[in-house]
Formats: C-alpha cells, sequence, structure tokens
C-alpha cells in the first residue's frame, strides 16, 4: 500500500484527515522537523519515503497577523514550500498535492474567482506577503511538471474552519477568532466585540470536507491548473457571529467596530470544475459544522491551539 506524508498534520486539515483513520498515513507536524530547513526537510523525507503527499504546512494568521507580519509570512512560507517540493522529487514521490488559499487572487479580480486569473494583478494589501508566497506553490508545481514530470497538484480551499483550528484572537481566522472571543464574553460577562461591520461575504468549507477532496484529488486529479474547493455559497461574517452566538448560547451584547479593518468585502469563487468532476458531493452545512467546532473547542479548552 502506497505510504502517504502528510505535512502541516498539527492543523485544522490535518487533524481531519487523523480522524479518517488513513492506514500507512504518516503525520508530520512542526515538532518532527523545521521545514524552513532544507537539510531536516530532505533527511525527514529520506526516512520516510512517501509515495505520496499532502502538503498543508504552512505560517498562517488572520488579517492581524498578515498585516504586521508580512514579511515573516512570505519568508517562512517561501521557504517551506521550496524545500518541501524539492525533497519530495529527490524522493521520487509518485503524487504530490498542496495547497493555497483565495488570499492568492488579485484584489481587482472579476467574479467568481477562476483558477485561470490567480497571477492577473497583485493580491489584497492586507496579506499580501502569505498570498505571494502561496502563489509560488503553483509556479514552483507547473515548473516541476515541465522540466521533471512531477505529478504536482494544487488545490485552492476557500475559507476553511473545524475542530483543531487555530483560535488565536490575533491571528485566527474568522470562525476560530470568533468562537474564542464569543467563549471569553462570556465567561467574562462582557459585550461581544467583532471587527468591522460584519457585511464581508465568505464562503466557508469544513475542514472534514477538505480532508476527503484532498484524498480524491491524489487519485483523480492530475490538471497542471490548480481547482476550487469550495461549496460555492457566501455567508456574511455578520450571519457566520450569529450561528456561533446561537450555538455557544451567548446571550450578551454584540458590538460591531467598523473602526477595524475586515479585509475584502467578497471574493466568490467559480466551483464549475469541482463541480465538472464531483457532481453529487454534499458538503457538510454550516449550522452544522459550526456546531460541531464549537464543541470541540469548548471539551479541549484551555487547551486549544491560540
Amino acid at each position: 500500500m502506497a505510504k502517504l506524508l502528510v505535512t502541516g498534520a498539527g492543523g485544522l486539515i490535518g487533524y481531519a484527515l487523523k480522524s479518517l483513520k488513513l492506514s500507512e498515513a504518516v503525520y508530520l507536524t512542526r515538532k518532527d522537523a523545521d521545514l524552513t530547513d532544507f537539510a531536516q526537510t530532505k533527511e525527514i523525507f529520506n526516512k520516510i519515503k512517501p509515495d505520496k503527499v499532502i502538503h498543508l504546512a504552512a505560517q498562517v494568521g488572520g488579517i492581524g497577523g498578515n498585516m504586521m507580519h508580512s514579511g515573516e509570512y512570505f519568508r517562512n512560507n517561501i521557504m517551506i514550500n521550496i524545500n518541501v517540493l524539492e525533497a519530495a522529487r529527490l524522493c521520487n514521490v509518485k503524487k504530490f498535492i498542496s495547497f493555497m488559499s483565495t488570499c492568492v487572487f488579485p484584489d481587482a479580480c472579476r467574479y467568481p474567482l477562476n483558477e485561470k486569473d490567480i497571477h492577473n494583478g497583485p493580491p489584497h494589501p492586507s496579506n499580501f506577503g502569505y498570498a505571494y508566497a502561496k502563489r509560488m506553490l503553483e509556479v514552483q508545481s507547473v515548473a516541476y511538471r515541465k522540466e521533471w514530470g512531477c505529478d504536482y497538484i494544487v488545490a485552492i480551499p476557500t475559507n476553511v474552519y473545524g475542530p483543531n483550528d487555530n483560535f488565536s484572537l490575533e491571528d485566527g481566522h474568522v470562525v476560530p477568532s470568533l468562537i474564542h472571543k464569543c467563549y471569553l464574553a462570556m465567561k467574562n460577562k462582557i459585550d461581544l466585540i467583532l471587527w468591522g461591520t460584519g457585511s464581508p461575504l465568505r464562503e466557508m468549507v469544513y475542514s472534514k470536507d477538505i480532508a476527503e477532496l484532498a484524498l480524491w484529488a491524489l487519485e483523480n486529479y492530475s490538471e497542471e491548473a490548480p481547482i476550487i474547493l469550495s461549496t460555492g455559497i457566501e455567508t456574511s461574517i455578520m450571519d457566520i457571529a450569529q450561528i456561533i452566538i446561537r450555538k455557544m448560547g451567548f446571550k450578551g451584547k454584540v458590538v460591531y467596530d467598523a473602526t477595524k479593518p475586515e479585509g475584502q468585502l467578497r471574493k466568490p469563487s467559480d466551483t464549475i470544475k469541482l463541480r465538472k468532476y464531483l457532481p453529487e458531493f454534499k458538503f457538510t452545512p454550516i449550522e452544522k459544522g459550526i456546531e460541531e467546532t464549537v464543541k470541540w473547542f469548548v471539551s479541549n479548552y484551555p487547551n486549544v491551539r491560540k
């Protein structure tokens, strides 16, 4: 049976993959190796000798983290990706899937977002360092395919959430940071203060769905162009907050701080390619996904990533 290596396995998609109880899978976290160091990266690939790789390792964050650490996010993500893809090539990995983000698309991109538009302009200034580093995943994968025939593919999930996310108040993405804020507001009996107006729209995808789609792509997708993994359903930040508030039973006051940044208003994606391959795939409804995430957070607090 083919051996599968998952990098960045300490994150939410890695956690979701573990929950599927895959045989012959090896889960790599930052405790096992520093992937910004090529010698360490090459050594661990030589030790494991994987046939397939799901590359999830990255330094990620929300609006605040991206704005404060643009240089750090660019440097570390570029180094991780260059090292991991090169180590995989040298170890003759047969199939490799890496993950980008919808933030790679141009700020002034036409909608819906399409895989062909990735490089048609600069990304949003709030996360340009991270976005440019992630864009290079696609460039490196195509270059390796052209020169060495590597079957390296790239997926672009939209806003992923779920158990074992990073619930940091400063660096977490929208769902985990809102859950943490709501929890603390309940605990301390204070107002729930949210950044922005709540009007931006996002396409949320549950982590278990992305895990299943990653495994499907390893077996069935070999196009040079990336594939967007999304429900195609937009939900406002305000509606997401309201779902979290209901699931957590928060009864206090909610305040939207319009002086804080909130990123792009919307970035709907084109899911035609995914639906062509998987017309019957059923995504987890956002109410159910957030409910499961809230339950996991409450049962694991204070030992969650934060």
